[in-house]
């Protein structure tokens, strides 16, 4: 029975006993109480003063539960004795516990929002008058009920907000709730100007306004209550939460609609410079933070409505003047503030609102903003300047990183101005920095010259700079530059780096870098930046490095063991060499790759050991660097002479050379290492980034490498080689040549991952979603090999079957693309056909299996093109498996109903047009199956 005396014992077992099983035995019990008629009388019970609050919270969380989900059973004719039973209930816990007390009020305004307005019309009223004489609510005192009454004030707007109402009613219960706001505002308005009323009844008052203001409550009727908030920001107990009621009032995109009392707040908030100003020079971040929260939250909301009030222009102006000063607040961020990162985003808003306007007032707006803006660009380079050594030495890790962050999104923010500056920004940037290089009565410290270049790298990473004049001179000043400082060495290459578009256009200059980053590379701490400016000159100069090739190469392979800069630079040279004169290319190439795999000769010749595993996956990882960006082609379409598809298989591509020669190194080192995955992954890495760059050039090697797989798949299956095995079969499928040695692989691939299925794949999730996605790369690309004898298409699709049992969201992201891919063959392939014939039905009980389990919501659509793929191609058989499949009572879920059965297989057999259409009816079915259709899960869902 579901009886209070019982419900004591079992939450006493849920809260206190250790044994899980026990716990959720209770759980279960006292979710199907909730559920029970008996639950609108017991819960009373548990409500008593002798019980202890934990059994007192479940009371009220029953109420509630039963009221926001169980209306209907109420008995009839109780409303009125539940509603005065509740009012009660609440003075009752006024004084606490908070959490029972809120709760309680929980409970009380979901009874409102049931019977508002039809029938309590007065509820809020007559809420207001009871709590305020003590009528009904006799238990506690007058500061008790005051803050109960504020705190059902507070979760009436945030119930209607977070239950499930349809938005017709929710609507109507904002729009009945508004009516009352005069009411509701007055009381505020009266708690807060009492100058005997406690600390904690007017902070709550703040907390309640926020609530009620996401009724939609228009600015100009609450006016004085906003007047209210302004005053109590001079009380320090009060700031914080009156910052928030101040910011939620004004950032109302609402208050747009009236100009006339949002130009009322303009001056309140300019009235907060003193207090502002105090604030910074006393060191009191949290006041400074709070002030400028509420001046950028004016700016930002209402920016377009205060341009449009031409004849007020000073009154905006006034207010950007203070975000600027917010902006340039004096100390470092995050060390000495924390306002200036506050307001980069208005100045976005300020600029799209300005270019936004008619020609007339945007070229007013101009006239008046662009001298605002270049003052702004001062101030963030002023604020992205690095402090003092000594000083920056002292910041915390996290400091470092916020400081970063914070210096990103002023470079962004720089690059957004340079849209409303345009060059004259850049000329001003270099005006400086020219100045600062060579006056040399007044010595520059290092921090301004690092911002100016940051500034420039900021504008230059992004924005097309090929027009500007400054920039040969900026290359120019680049070599004056002492780079004695690591951050300021490394905002050079960076600034060098994102030149490399316009050095490929003015080639000419690049002696003038080049060597300032060759430089750079000798120095361990400076060696990310100067790698990353190598790599991007060396990508986008390539044609025009081949003077400087010698050069490049000489100081790079100084750097060996450095990663991942070692790999990059291997990227870098992979550009440079293809780039190079094809009679040079392999003699080069094989100069820098020698020393390498005489080194990797050496370890493979040398018994395993951890000792030598970790420089044979490194060599490897640098020949797979180099291989990746090794592209010939890209120098004939520089010659705008486009290489035509190889149709034979030629060995004249260095690449291909360099790999025929290390094979048999290769294959020695797999010969020992076969049992070690990184080393397999490495192998595949190197030959799977050469066939991606080298396309049809790598065909002398694919019969090899065939043999290769096969035999590193043979010895230990892993998912690299299926991937590897995927691109052979993506770029060579269609081949006639190579038809013999891929087919030969993709069998004995299959026939292994065939035997893997029969002894428990369980252990091997990256092995089935790679086989998958091998099969579906097979089926799109060379559907012909499915026609072989010699392949098992039947276990391939059992195989299927096991995969859908997976948890791992890939692997059955990729079962489902092999059967959607699959089952849209079945008329050309006789035995894709067979199979679906077959078990078509057991294909559609694992898949709804699937959908009633505990699928994710992305996993549904995926379900959902499997079962368009059959209703497409196979609805006669649809027809019959989908019936015959769900006709087992409780099967996939004991949540349906046969009617819900019924319709989901009518939905499905009329639906094979709309795919998006599918997906919906899937996941409503999902939904169903685990009984939650309706919930706030399902609205994400």
């Amino acid at each position: 029975d579901f009886t209070g005396d019982n419900g004591v014992p079992a939450l006493q077992q849920l809260y206190y006993d250790p044994d899980m099983d026990k716990k959720n035995v209770a759980q279960k019990w006292l979710t199907q109480a909730q559920a029970s008629p008996q639950a609108w009388h017991f819960c009373w019970a548990l409500l008593q003063p002798d019980k202890v609050p934990e059994i007192q919270f479940f009371g009220a969380s029953t109420l509630h539960a039963k009221i926001s989900r169980h209306w209907s059973d109420l008995p009839s004719g109780q409303l009125d004795s539940l509603r005065s039973q509740l009012i009660a209930q609440v003075g009752q816990f006024a004084s606490g516990p908070k959490m029972v007390l809120t709760r309680l009020c929980v409970a009380l305004a979901s009874l409102v929002l049931h019977v508002l307005p039809e029938t309590w019309p007065t509820a809020v009223p007559d809420l207001l008058c009871a709590f305020q004489t003590g009528e009904g609510v006799t238990e506690a005192d007058g500061q008790a009920r005051c803050l109960a009454l504020l705190e059902l004030l507070t979760v009436l707007p945030e119930e209607l907000q977070s239950s499930r109402i349809p938005a017709s009613r929710r609507s109507q219960l904002r729009s009945a709730l508004a009516v009352d706001w005069s009411l509701v505002c007055s009381l505020f308005q009266q708690l807060l100007q009492r100058l005997d009323a406690p600390c904690p009844v007017r902070e709550r008052v703040l907390r309640c306004v926020s609530s009620w203001l996401t009724l939609g409550i228009a600015l100009k009727d609450s006016e004085r209550l906003l007047e209210s908030c302004f005053a109590l920001l001079k009380e320090s107990e009060l700031f914080d939460t009156a910052v928030e009621t101040i910011v939620s009032i004004i950032s109302q995109p609402d208050c747009q609609r009236f100009a006339d009392s949002l130009l009322k707040v303009v001056p309140q908030v300019l009235g907060l410079q003193e207090q502002l100003k105090k604030a910074v020079q006393d060191g009191d971040m949290e006041t400074s933070h709070g002030i400028c929260r509420i001046a950028v939250a004016l700016g930002e909301t209402h920016c377009r409505t205060l341009l449009e009030q031409v004849d007020r222009w000073q009154g905006l102006q006034a207010l950007v003047s203070m975000i600027m000063s917010c902006t340039g607040t004096p100390g470092h961020y995050p060390v000495d503030e924390t306002s200036s990162s506050l307001t980069l985003t208005f100045w976005y808003t300020l600029q799209d609102d300005i270019t936004s306007l008619d020609a007339e007032r945007q070229t007013l707006y101009l006239q008046i903003y662009r001298p605002v803006y270049f003052q702004l660009v001062d101030v963030l380079l002023q604020k992205a300047s690095f402090p003092r050594d000594e000083d920056y030495a002292t910041w915390s890790a996290d400091d470092k990183e916020q400081f970063r962050t914070y210096r990103v999104d002023i470079s962004d923010t720089l690059m957004y101005v340079y849209e409303l500056l345009g060059p004259e920004l850049l000329r001003n940037l270099y005006d400086k920095l020219g100045t600062l290089l060579t006056d040399t009565t007044h010595p520059s410290s290092w921090q301004d010259i690092e911002a100016l270049l940051f500034g420039f790298q900021s504008i230059a990473e992004t924005v097309d700079v090929s027009y500007s004049d400054v920039i040969p001179g900026l290359i120019g000043l680049i070599p004056l530059i002492t780079a004695n400082n690591v951050q300021l060495a490394e905002t050079i290459m960076f600034t060098i780096g994102s030149l490399a578009e316009w050095l490929a256009d003015h080639s000419l200059m690049l002696a003038s870098v080049l060597p300032v980053v060759l430089h750079g590379l000798s120095n361990p701490e400076r060696s990310v930046a100067c790698v990353s400016a190598l790599k991007r000159i060396c990508r986008e100069c390539r044609h025009d490095l081949h003077l400087h090739a010698s050069d490049i190469m000489a100081v790079s392979q100084v750097k060996k063991n450095i990663y991942p800069q070692c790999m990059w630079i291997m990227q870098a040279l992979g550009f440079l060499l293809s780039a190079l004169p094809s009679d040079e290319i392999l003699g080069k190439l094989l100069s820098l790759v020698t020393p390498h795999i005489q080194q990797l000769e050496k370890l493979a010749n040398e018994p395993p050991s951890s000792a030598n595993k970790l420089p044979i996956v490194h060599i490897l990882g640098l020949l797979a660097n180099l291989f990746s960006t090794f592209d010939l082609n890209k120098q004939s379409e520089r010659l705008e002479v486009m290489r035509p598809v190889q149709t034979q298989p030629h060995n004249d591509h260095p690449v291909v050379v360099v790999l025929q020669q290390a094979f048999p190194l290769i294959q020695t080192i797999l010969n020992k290492w076969l049992n070690e995955p990184e080393v397999v992954e490495a192998v595949c890495a190197a030959f799977e980034k050469s066939l991606k760059t080298l396309l049809h050039d790598f065909a002398p090697l694919v019969t090899q490498l065939c043999e290769l797989i096969g035999q590193m798949f043979g010895a230990y299956p892993q998912a690299s080689a299926l991937d590897l095995t995927r691109q052979l079969v993506h770029i060579f499928g269609c081949e006639k040549d190579l038809f013999s040695p891929i087919t030969a692989l993709l069998e004995l691939i299959t026939n292994i991952t065939i035997s893997i299925f029969q002894l428990g794949s369980r252990d091997h999730p990256d092995v089935v979603e790679s086989f998958m996605q091998l099969h579906t790369q097979v089926l799109r690309r060379k559907s012909d090999l499915y026609l072989s004898d010699r392949l098992d298409i039947k276990a391939v699709f059992y195989c299927g079957i096991l995969s859908f049992k997976f948890p791992e969201t890939p692997t059955l992201k990729a079962t489902c693309l092999l059967f959607t891919e699959l089952i849209s063959h079945c008329e050309d392939i006789p035995v894709v056909r067979e199979v679906l014939q077959e078990d078509g039905k057991l294909l559609l009980q694992t898949l709804l299996e699937a959908i009633g389990g505990q699928c994710p919501g992305s996993l549904a659509e995926h379900f959902a093109e499997v079962l368009f793929s059959v209703s497409r191609n196979c609805p006669s058989m649809l027809s019959l498996w989908l019936r015959e499949a769900l006709l087992p009572p409780g099967f996939p879920s004991s949540h349906l109903t046969t009617e819900h059965k019924e319709h989901f297989c009518q939905q499905i057999l009329r639906e094979q047009v709309s795919k998006r259409q599918m997906k919906d009816i899937v996941k409503e079915f999902a939904l169903l199956s685990r009984g939650l259709q309706g919930t706030e899960y399902a609205a994400s869902y």
